[in-house]
């Protein structure tokens, strides 16, 4: 268990800036420039935030956290978004709690939000098991991943 008395997860090991406030622990997000409630999503958020940026190169600057669309007609977020330099959503990551299993329904919502998104890539991840999943448009299918692409790799293919 770490510190926070959330489990250690699948990722490499991060410094993590964790503090109380009123009682509650937050946690900061280098995303969105701030702390935020720490509940076991964030927990799992906040290292796929991290293993994107320091793992595999993806700015911070182009990612979106817990960012507004519509899905038939009523408001939802994603997670992650990774846009490209023109603000072009590339990459969509859907988070669990670690204590949620990635399921058939899972990829399922998942894929129902890229409908509107529109990504080359799909990450699902409950911080122990993650699912890395590149569309083929031209089959209409997504295909597994074994790995999560460097960011070079993601810009490249647009």
């Amino acid at each position: 268990m770490s510190n926070s008395g959330l489990p250690n997860l699948n990722f490499p090991a991060y410094e993590l800036r964790i503090k109380e406030e009123n009682g509650q622990l937050r946690i900061f997000d280098p995303a969105r420039k701030k702390y935020v409630a720490l509940t076991p999503e964030e927990w799992v958020r906040q290292h796929l935030i991290h293993y994107l940026n320091k793992d595999k190169g993806y700015p911070l600057g182009l990612m979106k956290v817990e960012k507004e669309f519509k899905y038939n007609k009523l408001s939802r977020r994603a997670d992650i978004i990774v846009c490209d330099r023109t603000g072009a959503p590339l990459l969509m990551a859907e988070c669990k709690s670690p204590d949620v299993e990635i399921t058939q329904s899972v990829f399922d919502q998942a894929m129902r939000y890229n409908l509107i998104m529109d990504v080359k890539l799909m990450i699902l991840s409950n911080g122990i098991n993650h699912f890395c999943f590149q569309l083929d448009k031209a089959n209409k299918t997504y295909l597994a991943l074994m790995e999560i692409p460097a960011w070079g790799y993601l810009e490249s293919a647009k």
